[in-house]
């Protein structure tokens, strides 16, 4: 049962790291938005259409990064193969019971795909706004060491906050 002590504050800050733990330079990142693919249900006995989540499924998922100006990390990120990206954070929450304030690592790791890179706009004593698009076919999210999302596509791993949700799948396939 999570403390209800607890008030989760802020991101105090992250880094990003690419395959083999190289830290990649100054960035921004959106992070990929989850969405399941559905399917509408409607019929008799049901007043009106519900759009039913498929388990396991989810639309396209994408990271973008943003850089500060044009370098060789979003050079690299271009080269057409898979590439491993590991943010890590440090969230802070307040101890309402004790007045402390407690740190908690946050780690999110994706194995991605290139599929767009914006070079951004040249202006003099400016960023340049240079952005990488990956295309995510993998995602786990990891806070103080407990996994609490892992989205795999090509293995039928699903699974959120304690529930593997294709484990069914897989075994009907007999994988």
């Amino acid at each position: 049962m999570a403390n209800v002590n607890i008030v989760r504050d802020k991101l105090v800050n992250f880094e990003v790291f690419i395959s083999g733990g190289r830290k990649l330079g100054m960035a921004d990142v959106t992070l990929p938005s989850i969405e399941y693919k559905t399917a509408t249900l409607s019929g008799a006995g049901i007043g009106g259409e519900i759009e039913m989540p498929t388990p396991g499924q989810t639309s396209s998922m994408e990271i973008e990064i943003n850089w500060r100006t044009i370098n060789d990390d979003n050079a690299a990120l271009l080269a057409v193969k898979a590439h491993d990206l590991e943010f890590r954070g440090a969230n802070e929450n307040y101890d309402a019971g004790t007045g402390e304030l407690v740190i908690e690592a946050v780690k999110i790791n994706v194995r991605s795909l290139p599929k767009k890179g914006d070079l951004g706009s040249p202006k003099p004593a400016d960023h340049t706004d240079t952005k990488s698009t990956l295309e995510v076919i993998y995602l786990k999210e990891t806070i103080d060491g407990k996994r609490q999302i892992e989205i795999d596509k090509l293995n039928y791993i699903h699974y959120v906050n304690g529930v593997d949700y294709l484990e069914g799948v897989r075994k009907a396939l007999g994988l």
